[in-house]
């Protein structure tokens, strides 16, 4: 319909057609109507129907949620192995933690609207900014402490050990204070 509507001569029309419909694996059912495919089959007529268009990007708003979990995770490695051989940049949404890590290559936490951390899935998850950051993106313990006259946050995480502060005081006796913390938590915390 997008091609139609920009006025693309029928031949092109069929040929872009052809070629999405091939990047998204779905070729061989082209003469199906919407109700005769399986909705992760739908999902990807979706987005063949944006990729015709030959985009420079696209924003995918909560694409799998309505999908089974085991049906989500293989359009998660499908969309992704995509994105990457064409090349497209691809702003996801979504509100499912593991979703986020396993498909972004940079990770925005928002908060009340507001983007709190940005990074790789590995430096957000390993090193979060915030308490609500830690909280968001996996399992933690948060332990509150004072550490020369300023608040502490010091964060455990289960089965990784490994232990790191946020919204401590810069002075070096907070730092040596941070540090013997950190060195007590991995020598008595088992993981």
């Amino acid at each position: 319909y997008g091609l139609r509507v920009r006025r693309v001569a029928r031949p092109e029309i069929e040929r872009r057609v052809t070629a999405a419909l091939a990047l998204v694996e779905l070729g061989e059912l082209a003469g199906r109507w919407p109700g005769q495919l399986s909705g992760g089959q739908q999902q990807r007529v979706a987005l063949a129907r944006v990729l015709v268009l030959e985009p420079e990007g696209l924003l995918l708003d909560e694409p799998f949620g309505a999908l089974d979990a085991k049906l989500r995770q293989a359009m998660q490695v499908d969309l992704k192995k995509l994105v990457r051989r064409l090349g497209i940049t691809t702003v996801f949404v979504t509100h499912d933690q593991d979703e986020a890590l396993a498909l972004s290559d940079r990770l925005a936490v928002m908060h009340g609207g507001l983007i709190v951390q940005v990074g790789t899935p590995l430096e957000v998850y390993d090193r979060p900014a915030s308490a609500y950051v830690a909280d968001f993106v996996g399992r933690s313990n948060l332990l509150d402490g004072v550490a020369a006259g300023g608040r502490v946050e010091l964060h455990l995480f289960e089965g990784v050990g490994e232990a790191f502060i946020t919204n401590a005081p810069n002075s070096p006796a907070a730092r040596s204070a941070i540090d013997k913390i950190i060195d007590f938590v991995h020598r008595e915390i088992p993981v």
